[in-house]
């Protein structure tokens, strides 16, 4: 199954392979896309359908060093030379928008930008600068009701820049700790107002991201990315968790979304998704399931057979091997990535991974 074509909502996909996005730190320039990574992106265009690396609709979304945006015209022309490198390929893309919300490095973030997320708390921890190195994260700015109506207007233009720019459709990270999941998530939302204090108040921001987008481009075009019990940049379970992704995924439904996401960290050390829960949000949500995390080719035919889910992600594998579709179908070995390399700039540990000897 995992090489037969597919049709998810409108988009007819070649195979069921999906690549996972991947946050790879190539954006050198204004945190504009770039024809290396136009090459890359076509190298892999194989894939049934392609998920970008994490991209910021916003400037106060661009926490990590060299990450990719979306919110002006030099984006959109940038990004128009990736989607075409795909397309002539035969590729399918859509792009994923990742507002880091908390997750944030000031070096990082561009001239009048800030940190900003459902409360003041500050993250733990680090982050990676290319100007100063490792640097504690940002204290956020607390979000008002009108500046969370603003924030969620960016998401819907960045949505119709994505259609000026020729992607197949976008998708929302609602996942890892970012900007929605940290609205998701009881142990980073303390707010007490209309989106915090209960299940349905802290789904409210995601759900009103995912009307204005759908309201800006189709619900046909737009996915969803989750990760209940991940632990990623200070989340972690929660006391209702189950039952409010539950009432979260059946919005989606109602709502048309082309597809629904599903993260599995486990295979990297996080708790597991129960597999109740995972067979319960597959039931609840009426378009395509895509599942993710740690997934071999026999583990996602095996999956695929038992109608787990319609597609399945591959994230690292595809990192070293650019045909890894090929690979999967013949068999052969793949190849081991450098993880040295995986967000420094530049071509090494990106396109330079051979594809198979004839």
């Amino acid at each position: 199954m995992l090489f037969e074509s597919y049709s998810a909502a409108k988009l007819p996909l070649a195979n069921r392979i999906v690549m996972s996005p991947m946050t790879r730190s190539r954006a050198v320039d204004n945190n504009t896309p770039n024809a290396l990574m136009a090459s890359y992106y076509a190298q892999r265009a194989s894939a049934g359908l392609i998920i970008t690396e994490g991209t910021s609709p916003s400037p106060n979304g661009l926490g990590y060093a060299r990450i990719p945006g979306l919110f002006n015209q030099e984006h959109v022309k940038a990004w128009k030379v990736v989607t075409d490198a795909v397309h002539a390929k035969g590729g399918k893309i859509v792009i994923q928008f990742m507002h880091c919300g908390r997750v944030v490095g000031q070096a990082n973030l561009p001239s009048g930008a800030k940190a900003i997320g459902p409360t003041g708390q500050v993250l733990e921890g680090e982050m990676y600068t290319d100007a100063k190195g490792m640097q504690p994260h940002m204290q956020p700015h607390a979000l008002s009701a009108d500046e969370i109506a603003a924030t969620v207007a960016e998401y819907a233009h960045s949505a119709r820049l994505a259609m000026e720019a020729g992607f197949d459709g976008v998708e929302l990270h609602a996942a890892n700790g970012y900007l929605i999941e940290q609205f998701l998530n009881a142990n980073v939302n303390k707010r007490e107002d209309a989106y915090g204090g209960s299940a349905a108040n802290r789904n409210r921001f995601a759900l009103e991201i995912m009307r204005a987008t759908v309201a800006a481009i189709g619900a046909d075009r737009v996915g969803m990315r989750i990760s209940p019990h991940g632990v990623f940049n200070g989340t972690g379970g929660f006391e209702g968790v189950e039952a409010q992704y539950e009432a979260l995924v059946t919005e989606a439904s109602i709502l048309g979304l082309m597809y629904v996401h599903l993260l599995d960290h486990s295979a990297m050390g996080a708790p597991a998704v129960p597999d109740a829960l995972k067979a319960k949000l597959r039931s609840l949500f009426k378009g395509t399931f895509i599942l993710a995390g740690g997934f071999t080719g026999e583990t996602a035919e095996k999956a695929l057979a038992a109608g787990q889910a319609d597609l399945i992600g591959f994230g690292r594998p595809f990192i070293s091997n650019p045909d890894l579709v090929a690979r999967m179908q013949k068999g052969a070995e793949l190849a081991a990535p450098n993880m040295g390399t995986f967000y420094t700039p530049g071509e090494a540990g990106y396109t330079d991974y051979p594809a198979m000897a004839a």
